[in-house]
């Protein structure tokens, strides 16, 4: 359901089926058959299964051991042979549902680092990180932080956080969308279990945090997740918590963690309204100008969130 939201949001921001199908992954098929259906409103996934009569048993899921086999042996193989080969092994359903398996089983190309730079409003980065402080007086502290990016303006924002629960990533996000105006297309994360709590090995979610989900229902924003093992992805949003480590907690010194939190305001101004970026050239607060009108109106205010639990009414 999460991702059927996803694809509403691409579709109402008037990107093509076919982009669409392309950027969520989710056949153009499907895409057309979500175009006419109702919006998504809840992301209770075991609940629609069991409305659409989704889950009965399947043939080719007894065939799915061979079929990792054969991929593993030769991960190009025509979807044609691979029938042909399973067919000799007794397999009696249908070619659909065996190319369905194949799909999902066959290595997938890694995306380019560029489809993380995206246009203005199209996305925005988002990380847990921690670092340990010593403060002038001596003591030592682990100070947990959620640090935000917009990917087209590089305008960042960090927020000291108590610990790095599903409450905290919801509550920081929505704070940092609002103080940038509105939210873009798709957020990119990480893959913390504060977000996904199971997923396949190549890289589909079977089951969401449920708070996190119902959460980005309400704001109204995209999510995608970086696939595993896929260094050019996951390092684009770890390179995030590196920046933030570097060019802030690792240069300067603290008296204590009020004064962290005053000097992590002054940091702001400075990486955001007076230095150019190094990737862009261009002071942050410039390019925002342009990337504001692109943003879309928060749906629910930072203040006004209930976190907690999925609602119902």
């Amino acid at each position: 359901m999460l991702k059927r939201h996803e694809v509403e949001i691409l579709l109402k921001a008037g990107h093509s089926k076919t982009e669409v199908a392309r950027l969520t992954g989710v056949s153009l098929c499907s895409v057309k058959r979500i175009a006419q259906e109702s919006p998504v409103v809840h992301v209770d996934d075991a609940t629609e299964r069991s409305q659409r009569q989704i889950g009965r048993p399947s043939t080719v899921a007894n065939f799915r051991k061979q079929v990792i086999g054969i991929l593993q042996e030769t991960p190009d193989l025509a979807s044609l042979e691979i029938l042909r080969r399973v067919r000799e092994a007794d397999y009696q359903g249908g070619k659909t549902a065996l190319y369905a398996l194949v799909a999902s089983l066959r290595p997938k190309p890694a995306r380019p680092l560029v489809r993380f730079e995206g246009l203005a409003g199209e996305f925005s980065q988002h990380d847990f990180g921690e670092v340990e402080v010593e403060f002038r007086n001596g003591a030592r502290q682990r100070i947990h932080f959620f640090a935000s990016r917009l990917k087209y303006s590089r305008l960042i924002r960090v927020g000291v956080v108590k610990d790095e629960t599903v409450e905290s990533l919801v509550r920081t996000l929505a704070e940092h969308l609002a103080s940038w105006g509105g939210r873009p297309l798709l957020c990119v994360f990480d893959r913390p279990k504060t977000i996904a709590l199971k997923w396949q090995k190549n890289g589909e979610v079977t089951e969401w945090n449920p708070v996190f989900a119902y959460a980005t229902l309400e704001m109204g924003v995209g999510v995608e997740l970086c696939w595993p093992y896929r260094a050019q992805q996951k390092g684009s949003v770890e390179n995030l918590v590196g920046f933030v480590k570097s060019s802030f907690f690792k240069v300067r010194r603290f008296y204590d963690e009020e004064d962290l939190r005053q000097q992590l305001r002054e940091w702001h101004r400075e990486v955001n309204e007076e230095r150019p970026c190094r990737a862009t050239g261009i002071i942050p607060a410039v390019r925002l100008a342009e990337e504001r009108p692109r943003l879309r109106a928060l749906k629910v205010q930072p203040q006004r969130y209930p976190v907690g639990g999925p609602r119902r009414a």
